[in-house]
């Protein structure tokens, strides 16, 4: 038995243009994300520098475009200048956000490297929390400014001629969090962060900056943080950030399918906070969003190094199932859906913390179910997102009403002339027909139907089982001029690729 559903897919009905940097992620010196993840000198398959080429061909898969550096709670006690120069002369610090000990064999410079081999541009992050001003710029002029200054003339020195010129830079992390190193009052943080950016973009006017959001929606002081910070920083900023993260903790499929309503609401609230302040100061400049750390993290909360100050342990290294894969692949339709006014986001993290990639020390990596459908965005969800009108039955759960079986958006790359349509059914035990109405295009053929899928929702894949879940390309999708049927499996993510002939 299977549930009739309808999209309707219209060449004119333009959402936006999609931002690459949509599907960014984010390495912290966080366990094993950096230490074990990207950078294990002595691994049967480290280059010269150290880093793990298993690992980078898995991310250059990827097609990663932006990547967030150094942290994350990491960055509020970070010293910059520990992780630059010799090596041999670098010192170790007890890093007091994740209660380690920090070896700074990794820093500004080796991150560089390791992003243009990965193919990706490098989110910068300052330290607002101990610091300020003065390291902020400090730290622009080492890595943008060409030569002829103390801190330019330092990174030649390190060898490193050329500015990396990094164009993206958060201007703190999380400071409304309790748990952060420095944390600040809105005004406080809002202060500090308008002044950092006039000196930074005096270092640099490029500089593209992301002033803090809430560290989540349900911080006490959710919206009236968000509309006191861009009060006090909204002609020095471009962007404002989103945290958010999602877990099936309680047990509750059904409800946990249905959160990315929750990060729809999210993102409507804060853009809606955003347009206040632009009314309210009578500017014509819009404010975009980046929700640079998104993900389902189940472990949160519960680790924080056992036993202090060990080097690079094991930290929230989630298991992941197909439920989860579900949940991120609706997140990610999500993030299509608003890419109107999301410009960018960081799935967090990449590599071992509650990560899409693991590994294991000296030995090899397997690709967790959450792998799946952020490559397929990622890789064909590239172009301009087209707004479908959709008809899909709908269910009520513990904290949400009206949630549609059929999650789905699509996206038109004009210049390959394909349309490709992502697809979340919800329905945990049945197919969803879908029909799919593209006639403003004409004629359209199949090119390809994947579907992650498995009968088990607790299905995961394990460094014993490595291909326990991986998508296949036997889905049904076929073509009828400008007709598409499919079905859609219980509970499953589908990739539909269509080519235009008409």
């Amino acid at each position: 038995m299977s549930i009739p559903s309808k999209m309707i897919i219209d060449k004119d009905f333009k959402l936006a243009e999609v931002d690459p940097r949509l599907y960014g992620s984010f390495i912290e010196h966080l366990g094993r994300a950096v230490y074990g993840g990207i950078y294990e000198p002595g691994h049967p398959t480290a280059d010269a520098n150290g880093f793990r080429g298993d690992t980078l061909q898995a991310i250059k898969a990827l097609n990663v475009p932006i990547i967030r550096y150094p942290g994350g709670n990491f960055v509020s006690g970070y010293n910059w200048e520990d992780g630059v120069g010799p090596k041999e002369e670098r010192k170790r610090s007890l890093e007091l956000a994740w209660w380690v000990t920090e070896t700074n064999q990794v820093g500004t410079n080796e991150f560089a490297d390791w992003a243009k081999l990965a193919g990706s541009e490098v989110m910068m992050a300052v330290n607002l929390g101990t610091r300020g001003i003065d390291a902020a710029r400090n730290l622009v002029e080492y890595c943008n400014h060409p030569s002829g200054s103390y801190w330019s003339d330092l990174r030649i020195s390190h060898g490193y001629q050329a500015p990396h010129n990094f164009r993206t830079w958060c201007l703190g992390n999380e400071m409304d969090g309790p748990w952060q190193i420095g944390a600040k009052t809105a005004v406080e943080y809002g202060r500090l962060a308008n002044e950092t950016a006039k000196a930074m973009r005096w270092v640099d006017p490029s500089l593209e900056l992301v002033a803090c959001g809430s560290s989540g929606s349900n911080m006490s002081t959710f919206a009236e943080w968000e509309a006191t910070v861009l009060d006090l920083t909204y002609e020095n900023v471009d962007f404002l950030s989103l945290h958010t993260y999602y877990n099936n903790n309680n047990g509750d499929t059904a409800n946990f399918l249905a959160q990315s309503l929750d990060m729809d609401q999210f993102i409507d609230s804060v853009a809606a906070v955003c347009d206040y302040i632009k009314a309210k100061k009578k500017s014509k400049k819009k404010i975009y969003l980046s929700l640079d750390e998104w993900n389902v993290w189940k472990s949160q909360g519960s680790s924080r190094a056992e036993q202090h100050w060990q080097i690079a342990p094991p930290e929230f290294e989630d298991v992941y199932t197909l439920e989860d894969a579900l949940v991120v692949g609706c997140c990610l339709i999500s993030l299509l859906k608003h890419a109107d006014r999301v410009k960018m986001a960081c799935i967090a993290q990449l590599i071992n913390v509650i990560a899409p990639i693991m590994t294991e020390n000296g030995g090899p990596l397997w690709l967790q179910t959450t792998y799946y459908p952020y490559m397929h965005a990622s890789v064909y969800g590239r172009g301009t997102v087209l707004h479908p009108l959709i008809t899909s039955p709908k269910y009520d759960s513990k904290d949400f009403t009206d949630v549609p079986y059929l999650e789905a958006v699509s996206v038109y790359n004009e210049e390959l002339n394909e349309v490709t349509v992502f697809a979340v059914n919800r329905h945990l035990s049945e197919g969803l027909d879908l029909a799919v109405d593209l006639r403003s295009f004409g004629a359209v053929e199949v090119l390809q139907h994947t579907i992650l899928e498995n009968e088990d929702l607790q299905a995961a894949n394990t460094r014993s089982n490595p291909a326990n879940v991986l998508p296949h390309n036997r889905g049904t999708a076929a073509a009828d001029g400008g007709r598409v049927a499919a079905l859609l499996p219980a509970a499953s993510w589908n990739v539909i690729r269509l080519r235009v002939n008409g």
